[in-house]
């Protein structure tokens, strides 16, 4: 039975990969940060099949103590500080947890497996690009972060790469786009609209803020990303890999479909920029609010992700339209 070791196990991402995992035949770790009040929510129905360890990517010696005590195959590092707007209020936070956990997690590695048997998964983003050089963005396009998200993220990823060519690990990184589902925290803007939408459906609040209507992005599955991680790390040799759908959407393209799955009709939008509004039977329902802009923004990501369906045999199989429908129905049989 392969053994696999998880940060950020409580996660939209680390919740999927442990169900995907057991599935597979593993004995699956998960890390968790001691909490006075910890949610377990998403890992509810699994719970009693992994085993938790208490530790936290900041501190080291934790890390090495639940190395040694899982002594897996294979090491999954999917926790972060992973909300962009949250990293220009918390600049050292994000770059402590996203950015310096990745070393300390690879140097814990090293400590208990100076042979480099452990093969180690590390969840890069697509925020890396940034202000993008290209599009699509590949594997080979560079890196223009536009947070301190997307800066931590690039710090780990490179140390990752930089690992595996210093001390011969089998490191792989995911750089993986935007991916959703009906496990995504509130706080996240395609949550943020479908919760939002639902509310407003059922009389629980009058209208949905949001920031940059026209930022577009390439939205994917979580369920179906988790199978690119497992698959790198499956691979004869390490390597990085794009994972993302190749299409574009715009928020405003999100909100509309939303509305239509919710069963509340047609948006009809007035304005432009920060003036612009979503009506609803003559009523502002969709409203752009200042505040949910980003200082530096993000325009459009757009990913490539061929060489991942040529060496992996990977594709996504949802589309756009079945995470939003998804993502919809979870809110109208959760707020019911």
């Amino acid at each position: 039975m392969p053994t696999a070791f998880i940060t950020g196990v409580t996660g939209q991402d680390g919740s999927y990969l442990a169900e995907f995992l057991l599935e597979k035949g593993y004995e699956v770790y998960g890390l968790i940060r001691r909490s006075s009040s910890p949610d377990h929510g998403r890992i509810a129905s699994i719970e009693d099949r992994i085993h938790i360890i208490d530790g936290d990517l900041t501190d080291y010696s934790s890390l090495v103590d639940g190395l040694e005590k899982a002594q897996p195959d294979e090491v999954y590092n999917l926790a972060a500080q992973s909300f962009v707007q949250t990293s220009w209020k918390q600049p050292r936070l994000t770059a402590d947890v996203t950015g310096m956990g990745v070393l300390n997690i690879l140097e814990a590695i090293r400590r208990i497996d100076p042979n480099a048997k452990i093969k180690f998964y590390q969840a890069s983003s697509s925020e890396m690009f940034g202000k993008v050089r290209e599009t699509p963005q590949t594997e080979t396009t560079p890196f223009h972060p536009r947070s301190p998200y997307g800066s931590a993220k690039v710090f780990g990823h490179n140390t990752t790469v930089n690992y595996r060519e210093s001390y011969n690990m089998f490191n792989c990184s995911g750089i993986l786009f935007n991916h959703e589902s009906p496990r995504r925290g509130l706080e996240f803007v395609t949550r943020k609209i479908t919760n939002g939408l639902v509310r407003i459906k059922y009389g629980l609040q009058k209208e949905l803020r949001l920031g940059n209507l026209d930022a577009k992005r390439d939205w994917g599955f979580a369920g179906d990303y988790v199978k690119a991680m497992w698959l790198m790390l499956q691979q004869d040799e390490p390597d990085d890999f794009v994972i993302a759908t190749g299409e574009t959407h715009s928020v405003k393209d999100f909100v509309n479909l939303a509305v239509k799955h919710a069963g509340m009709g047609e948006l009809k939008w007035v304005g432009e920029g920060i003036n612009e509004k979503g009506l609803l039977n003559g009523k502002p329902v969709v409203v752009v609010d200042e505040r949910f802009f980003r200082p530096a923004e993000v325009d459009l990501l757009l990913g490539n992700p061929e060489k991942a369906k040529t060496r992996l045999g990977w594709e996504p199989e949802h589309s756009f339209e079945d995470l939003v429908a998804m993502m919809v129905e979870a809110d109208l049989k959760r707020l019911k």
